[in-house]
């Protein structure tokens, strides 16, 4: 587990959840100046892989500060219960993500071998590797979706950060 030692003025030291919203607060600020960074500097970039790569990094960059928001939610609020329509709604928008993951899968991993170019290769990896990732995630939130009510706070902990690539990885 992670261990954080934060003391506030005064010497009084945190619980380890504070101590785990106050980290994942600071995780959040610098995704985001990853993504200031990044965004300002791709205007300057005229290699598409090099510019694509980046871009890439940023988004993932604006994703990772959005489930570090989402965890700290966890952390701090009591979830809201989904009326059975909701649940119905969200159970079939993940099925139907699951479904479009499996297809893009599929071609990419057809068209990767016929690929001659290095870098439009190496593209194509990152993205396919993006997918399964997709794909691995969204049936683990299908899975905490069917059991509804029985969904846990360890449940979500779990999918938030389970399949989470590394940071400032191409394609993570």
């Amino acid at each position: 587990m992670l261990q954080l030692k934060i003391s506030l003025i005064g010497g009084n030291v945190l619980s380890p959840k504070d101590e785990l919203v106050v980290f994942l607060a600071e995780q959040i600020k610098i995704e985001n100046k990853i993504v200031e960074s990044l965004n300002s500097s791709l205007m300057e970039i005229g290699n598409p892989t090099v510019k694509g790569v980046l871009k890439g990094i940023s988004l993932d960059s604006v994703k990772h500060a959005e489930m570090y928001a989402a965890a700290v939610k966890l952390l701090t609020s009591v979830s809201q219960a989904l009326t059975q329509e909701h649940l119905d709604k969200q159970r079939e928008l993940v099925k139907e993500h699951i479904r479009m993951e499996v297809e893009l899968i599929e071609r990419i991993s057809e068209v990767i071998p016929s690929i001659e170019n290095e870098k439009v290769r190496l593209l194509l990896n990152a993205i396919l590797l993006d997918e399964k990732r997709h794909h691995e995630l969204l049936k683990e939130v299908l899975e905490i979706l069917v059991r509804g009510e029985t969904i846990t706070e360890e449940d979500w902990w779990d999918v938030l950060w389970k399949n989470v690539p590394f940071h400032g990885a191409p394609g993570g």
